[in-house]
């Protein structure tokens, strides 16, 4: 089934890329989509975390989501989905909200690298920290909300975010946790459209473009030795 990505890199690279073992956080929009990509790239081991369902609102943009698995859990989906893709993939699923209470089950989880697309903040200082404890590679998503322009999105270091509210908020979270080490993020730098929901509003395509750049970041880093 990947006979068409083995015309584009050796083996001994795309086995670099099949061995490593992924921990994905959130498998909403942009979470998602990236975890598509990943199988489809072929991913041989991927664990992922995330407490949601599915709801009516997912499908303008979620493309984990369809009519028939409205309510139904995220996780438990998207392993039904990547089975129906590659069914020899393994696919370890929690369904749960990863948080300062139960991040201790990272410990026992097997992981090289790193993919966080969750939308809690908190949750996203914690993974960089045991990413950073841990001496594991990590890519952080920023703020995809209230943009309309895809092209907009870049994968930077997360001092050199701009327009990005949710970055700003990051970047003075780890300044009182004293760290300043280089951390990757896929972000905008599109000017958040402002609206009066506390709800961002959303595209199809932005949150979905942002999980396939993750992915193609993720992919090219591992066969490069993050070089």
């Amino acid at each position: 089934m990947f006979e068409r990505l083995e015309m584009l890199f050796s083996p001994l690279l795309l086995e670099k890329f099949y061995d490593t073992k992924i921990l994905l956080v959130g498998v909403g929009g942009v979470g998602g989509a990236c975890f598509e990509a990943l199988v489809r790239m072929g991913i041989k081991n991927i664990t992922i975390i995330d407490g949601d369902t599915f709801s009516i609102s997912n499908l303008n943009r979620q493309l984990l989501s369809n009519i028939n698995n409205i309510g139904h859990s995220k996780v438990k989906e998207a392993y039904l989905r990547a089975k129906s893709i590659n069914p020899s993939i393994n696919v370890n699923y929690y369904e749960l909200f990863l948080n300062e209470a139960n991040i201790d089950l990272l410990s026992d989880m097997e992981y090289d690298y790193i993919i966080d697309c969750c939308d809690t903040i908190t949750t996203k200082l914690l993974l960089i920290k045991i990413a950073l404890n841990n001496k594991v590679r990590i890519i952080s998503c920023m703020g995809t909300g209230n943009r309309v322009d895809p092209t907009k999105l870049e994968i930077t270091n997360i001092w050199n975010t701009s327009y990005d509210p949710l970055a700003r908020i990051m970047r003075k979270l780890l300044r009182e946790a004293k760290i300043s080490d280089k951390i990757m993020v896929l972000c905008s730098n599109e000017k958040p459209i402002h609206i009066e929901s506390r709800e961002p509003g959303s595209t199809a395509f932005v949150p979905n473009v942002a999980g396939f750049i993750i992915a193609s970041y993720v992919f090219n880093d591992i066969i490069n030795d993050g070089k």
